[in-house]
């Protein structure tokens, strides 16, 4: 068993335990708004964490080579707030004041790109649990990779009852526990307090004997919330363990020591009240009638512990830049891999399809990726149980227990992990992460491709079998409002190629940019449409181009498709153009187009012009840019794909019928 540091003086610990429930609770009071009876029980893990376990140096919160810490309580963010301002992290006291307050760096949940030292954004509960996991998966492999000199730390993540009970967490625990992910340690918050009362209520669960049957190690303190030692020596050995992840059970007590809150569900998403607070400040030995006391010894002794890492910090640099002149080929490959991007000259190796050629974009999609895997050597990802299915499969073999040499993460069917895992990967830095299941999953992964736009995590979400084109498996798993929900998403880019050569320029698109992407593809083949070889590139960054009648300055109609309906649109276009002037515009991304200024997008959409939509889903949003869609507004149906398309209106014929509709209606 791992043994303490050489604490500092007790009283002066103790003391500024004190401090950090006093400011927990003044936040909250304050805002009048907030949960502070976790943050005031878990002030001494936090303590023990900040000054005694985590690797980190406050002056420099991105040094690649820290130890993270995932509130996946994010509810309990003052906790983390508190310890963020005293150890040096950059936060005021006039911003913990402003707690959840208009444009303060301290909102209600942690939020990682706009407060420093929060390293994921967190709040629905479960996700940071399975971002922690992603960051294991990424600094495990790294460390395989490239070797301990440039990468070698640890993951701690602080959940709770909630955490616990949501279901992403059993499939990331069950990831985790199959992957042998070593230094990865969780403290679990048994509390025994959920909103509605005590855990009892709703959970009988062991949860040591369902995380040892995940294959975790178990550590259970028991009643030792306030025992600064035991938390010590029970996360340091978690720490030390390699071969697989770590649970570490702390029995708390929600508000202490609140005299009328603790253990009080009252006390879990509620100011206690100022008659309370000043109770339990005269308890703590805090002023009463004063609030954000921060005492000057205090202080100094958390900006101690602060900056106490940064000696380590230069001698792990100097370790690098060691590493890096010895190893200059290796070197330009981490580099890459930390910047999240390709090589020089990386795009050239995407491959092109002729006109005439047919395939599905999945099949392309795959083609393309395994053509990534020297050029952007970050690539790192996998499906859940549908690789060859949704076109991911990669060459090599995958990541398993005691091997991280692959590039595949088998994940299993585990879609709601899935996602936030990939979202871990990403913001822990130095992969690209992608995950991949049938379209009409997104809604499994809906929360954390959520996340994924909030926080800025440059994860490629790539879902197949896009449509009722996929056929006989019918309205259950034939997506139709599921592009409409994901363009809702702000932040998000979604891209849906209309053939193989928009495939490919969609991970251009990707790999070249920041933040997230959906790629969504199709199962049935597809013509590679004329010239696209030579317009997709430019096509796609912009969210749209002309594929049929570029030089018509004033043509009668406009047909606007995205993926497998742009050909139907072309063969429309065949069919009106012995008495109309067509033009066919291909618009695989609606949030690249927006970006475009406003000559670009009415030189394509010429105002007054009618315009008709083509899409295999729901026509909501349309109206953005089409006077009348030809969409599917209702759910499939079990048929073989090309079946269920032509009886659901995605034909030719019927696209040209309405377009001459549309045009005697105008």
């Amino acid at each position: 068993m791992a043994t303490t540091t050489n604490p500092a003086d007790p009283q002066l610990e103790a003391r500024g335990i004190n401090v950090v429930r006093g400011l927990a609770m003044d936040a909250v009071q304050e805002a009048n708004s907030g949960h502070p009876g976790t943050p005031m029980a878990l002030a001494p893990l936090g303590h023990v964490l900040f000054t005694r376990v985590l690797r980190y140096d406050a002056a420099e919160p991105n040094w690649f080579d820290r130890d993270r810490l995932i509130l996946s309580a994010g509810h309990a963010s003052m906790l983390l707030y508190s310890y963020l301002h005293l150890t040096g992290f950059g936060l005021t006291l006039d911003d913990l004041r402003s707690f959840r307050q208009w444009g303060s760096r301290t909102p209600g949940h942690p939020e990682n790109h706009v407060t420093p030292g929060v390293e994921v954004t967190t709040g629905p509960l479960g996700q940071g649990f399975a971002n922690g996991v992603g960051m294991a998966i990424a600094e495990r492999w790294l460390r395989e990779r490239f070797g301990p000199e440039v990468c070698d730390h640890r993951i701690y993540a602080i959940c709770s009852d909630g955490d616990l009970q949501e279901g992403i967490s059993h499939e990331a625990a069950s990831l985790a526990g199959h992957l042998g992910l070593g230094r990865l340690v969780y403290v679990y918050d048994d509390n025994h307090i959920t909103i509605d009362g005590t855990t009892e209520i709703s959970m009988s669960d062991n949860t040591a004997a369902r995380f040892e049957a995940y294959g975790w190690r178990v550590v259970d303190l028991g009643d030792a919330a306030e025992d600064l030692d035991a938390i010590e020596r029970g996360l340091r050995s978690a720490a030390e363990v390699d071969d697989r992840p770590s649970l570490v059970i702390l029995r708390s007590h929600i508000g202490y020591p609140s005299p009328g809150k603790t253990d009080d569900p009252a006390a879990h998403g509620a100011p206690l009240g100022h008659d309370e607070v000043r109770a339990t400040k005269e308890i703590l030995g805090l002023p009463p009638d004063e609030s954000f006391v921060v005492p000057d010894d205090v202080l100094a002794f958390y900006r101690a512990a602060g900056a106490r890492g940064a000696a380590t910090r230069e001698t792990k640099e100097a370790t690098a830049t060691a590493w890096r002149a010895a190893n200059r080929e290796l070197a330009s490959e981490f580099d890459l891999c930390l910047a999240a991007q390709g090589r020089d000259g990386w795009e050239h190796k995407l491959p092109i399809w002729q006109a005439g050629e047919r395939t599905a974009t999945r099949k392309a999609n795959q083609k393309v990726m395994n053509a990534l895997l020297d050029v952007v050597p970050g690539l790192l990802g996998g499906s859940a149980d549908l690789a060859e299915s949704n076109g991911v499969a990669l060459e090599g073999r995958g990541l398993a227990n005691g091997d991280f040499s692959g590039r595949q993460i088998h994940f299993g069917i585990r879609e709601h992990a899935m996602g936030a895992v990939g979202n871990g990967m990403a913001l822990h830095g130095g992969v690209v992460p992608f995950s991949a299941t049938f379209l009409i999953f997104s809604d499994y992964q809906r929360p954390s491709v959520r996340l994924a736009a909030l926080s800025g995590a440059k994860v490629a979400f790539v879902y197949s079998h896009d449509s009722v084109g996929l056929g006989e498996d019918g309205p259950t798993h034939q997506p139709i409002e599921h592009l409409f929900a994901l363009r809702a998403i702000p932040g998000l880019r979604v891209i849906r190629p209309a053939d193989a050569n928009e495939t490919a320029q969609a991970w251009r698109v990707h790999v070249d940019g920041d933040g997230p992407t959906v790629i969504v593809t199709t199962r049935q083949d597809l013509p590679v449409l004329e010239r696209s070889s030579e317009r997709a590139a430019d096509g796609v960054a912009r969210g749209a181009y002309v594929v049929v009648d570029e030089d018509a300055a004033a043509p009668d109609l406009v047909l606007i498709g995205t993926g497998s309906e742009v050909h139907v649109c072309v063969e429309a276009a065949d069919v009106l153009s012995e008495s109309l002037a067509v033009r066919v515009v291909s618009m695989p991304s609606w949030e690249l187009f927006a970006e475009q200024p406003d000559a670009y997008r009415e030189s394509l959409l010429p105002p007054g012009v009618p315009t008709l939509a083509v899409e295999a889903g729901v026509g909501l949003g349309w109206d953005r840019y089409a006077d009348a869609t030809v969409s599917i507004d209702r759910f499939g149906a079990s048929a073989p794909g090309a079946v269920a398309l032509a009886n659901l209106g995605m034909t030719a014929e019927n696209v040209a019928d309405r377009a001459r509709a549309l045009l005697e209606q105008r």
